[in-house]
């Protein structure tokens, strides 16, 4: 499957893809006619890639953990460390998100109170 191909039928932008090829983890890609090809196993990356990205990794956190990725099991704790990093930072920004609505919900208190019925 050429870049084209994996970009319209997994719906990754094609910029996501060039990058995925420039940081060197398409191993088993190989070059057909000019062409980069997709196997099984680079659309798996590549899900993951969008997985990662979707839950608020950086481009380069993303890459990172790609690289601990290909290297193997040995960076299991490594991948699980930033997964876990990561974690925290969400639940610190729910937890702002959470006071934040509190807050909001008190004004709207105040207001409704002085509001005949």
């Amino acid at each position: 499957m050429t870049i084209y191909e994996a970009s319209e039928r997994y719906n990754i932008p094609l910029e996501i893809l060039c990058e995925y090829e420039s940081w060197g983890l398409c191993g088993a890609v190989k070059k057909v006619m000019g062409a980069w090809q997709y196997d099984d196993t680079d659309l798996e990356r590549l899900s993951l890639i969008m997985t990662l990205h979707d839950i608020g990794f950086a481009t380069e956190e993303i890459e990172n953990y790609m690289k601990l990725l290909v290297e193997g099991k040995d960076t299991d704790a490594a991948r699980l460390q930033m997964l876990n990093q990561k974690h925290t930072a969400v639940l610190d920004e729910i937890h702002f998100r959470e006071k934040q609505l509190d807050r909001l919900n008190y004004l709207r208190y105040e207001i409704q109170k002085n509001i005949p019925k």
